[in-house]
């Protein structure tokens, strides 16, 4: 009979010591091995991309660029407006459906292998900290030594470099919002003249700072919603980091390796009970105990016991990428009824953004009336008074815009210019009045056609409503 296995760990989290509800800090030993190797690759591939992109340009257009400030959207080099919205929309519904679909199949393969949090954790910050203060035993042994000359140098540097690397991603961060020539152009002319952007820099450096000096893997355990989705998202069929405990506990539980013992006599499972997975885990759980939220799968306790099964002669994949009926009943992964809804939500979404983004005009005109004025009669004429704006999506200018009635026989009268510009992926606001005989009006509010020309070429056509006297037959 499988050894029953203590839950009463589910009542506390890694990161507090239950006695004295204290932090208790993780001093993770430095992982090594395959998979290690294969997430440090890519979080490199992934980081070169984070600092490259904002320096790529197609046609003149940063790469990508998220100006909230200015309402200024520049996605794979096209700009977007807020009257895009709906594109946003739908491709934020595309990636909440991705990772669901991702979380059912594949557990929180996300967390460990392409989330920011982890990847500047683990593979920059924690990079630095192993290499100024060694491996796990002597960065705990610095930890308890006095403050001496030794400690100071060590812990200074690091907090040093920490606090430059934070400036330096705040900075390129930065980057993706207000774009890479402006923040140029703001070193340039110096901190007093942008000390209002300076004084955010250095708040945002001051909370990555926090986050990576300090609240590390809290952030995943208590800050991040993702983990306790695991609950409703995963089932016994998903594929997750998990510990064979069918081949770890035997009949007769656990036991230390010891030569010449035959453990299938004895009835010991494979778990030397090392505790290496438990040293390398940079959220301080014990993977043998089951899925458990502060889990983020970045597979360091499958190279740490792959490599001490290789040292005591054991056969690898005591822990691996499983299912929960692999282990148990020896099936495989399958797709099921709820994988295959979440991919027809998934091409759903994807088919109508392609739709979306093929069909997307280079211009957007909005006609509107004017709140509050009711429509006037001149003669024969009914008068209506409108704003427009003209948005220029495009990567050229338009020259020579005007407008003209195209339902109705009549006249438009601008208040300005009649005939104006618009540069590239910039837009034009204005009013202007609309004339229309009353006798050629059939209802109290005709609904009108409006066509936007742009050098005497129709660019668009517009609707909007007009107003009138009420029509008696």
């Amino acid at each position: 009979m499988t050894k029953q296995i203590d839950q009463s760990f589910r009542d506390t989290i890694g990161t507090i010591d239950s006695k004295s509800a204290k932090r208790n800090v993780i001093h993770p030993k430095k992982p090594v091995g395959k998979f290690y190797n294969y997430r440090t690759w890519l979080s490199w591939g992934l980081l070169a991309i984070f600092v490259l992109l904002p320096l790529l340009k197609v046609n003149g257009n940063q790469f990508l660029l998220f100006n909230v400030i200015d309402r200024q959207f520049i996605i794979f080099g096209y700009p977007f407006f807020p009257q895009d919205f709906h594109i946003f929309a739908i491709a934020i519904g595309i990636s909440v459906v991705a990772i669901i679909l991702f979380t059912v199949i594949f557990g929180r393969i996300y967390c460990g292998w392409l989330c920011p949090q982890t990847i500047f954790m683990e593979m920059v910050f924690r990079k630095i900290e192993y290499a100024i203060e060694g491996d796990r035993t002597q960065q705990i042994k610095l930890e308890k030594q006095a403050w001496n000359v030794e400690k100071i140098r060590k812990k200074g540097l690091k907090w040093f470099i920490f606090a430059l690397v934070s400036f330096i991603i705040t900075n390129i961060m930065l980057t993706y919002v207000i774009g890479t020539d402006t923040l140029i152009q703001y070193i340039k002319d110096g901190i007093e003249i942008h000390l209002k952007t300076f004084i955010i820099l250095l708040v945002f450096t001051t909370i990555f700072y926090f986050i990576f000096a300090w609240f590390r893997e809290q952030v995943c355990i208590i800050v991040c919603p993702y983990g306790r989705l695991q609950g409703v998202l995963l089932d016994n069929n998903s594929i997750n980091v998990s510990y064979d405990f069918i081949r770890g506990e035997g009949s007769e539980g656990r036991g230390k390796y010891r030569k010449n013992t035959d453990r299938t006599t004895t009835g010991l499972g494979d778990c030397v009970d090392c505790k290496q997975c438990v040293l390398v885990c940079p959220t301080g759980i014990d993977i043998r105990n089951g899925t458990q939220l502060e889990c983020i799968n970045c597979t360091a306790c499958i190279d740490a016991c792959d490599a001490m099964m290789e040292r005591v002669g054991f056969k690898k994949g005591l822990i691996g990428y499983k299912t929960e009926n692999d282990i148990e009943k020896g099936e495989k992964f399958n797709f099921g009824k709820r994988h295959w809804f979440y991919i027809f939500v998934l091409t759903i979404l994807s088919t109508l953004l392609v739709g979306l983004l093929i069909f997307r005009g280079n211009v957007e005109t909005i006609i509107l009336r004017l709140p509050g004025q009711m429509f006037a009669t001149e003669g024969n004429q009914v008068k209506n008074i409108y704003t427009y704006k003209v948005i220029n999506k495009s990567q050229v200018t338009l020259d020579d815009i005007s407008f003209k009635v195209l339902s109705h026989k009549g006249s438009i009268q601008y208040i300005g210019n009649e005939h104006f510009n618009i540069k590239k992926q910039e837009q034009a606001e204005g009013t202007l009045f609309i004339y229309i005989n009353k006798d050629l009006l059939k209802s109290r509010k005709d609904k009108i056609k409006i066509g936007v020309y742009s050098n005497e070429k129709l660019i668009e056509e517009v609707s909007t409503n007009f107003p009138g006297p009420m029509v008696i037959d």
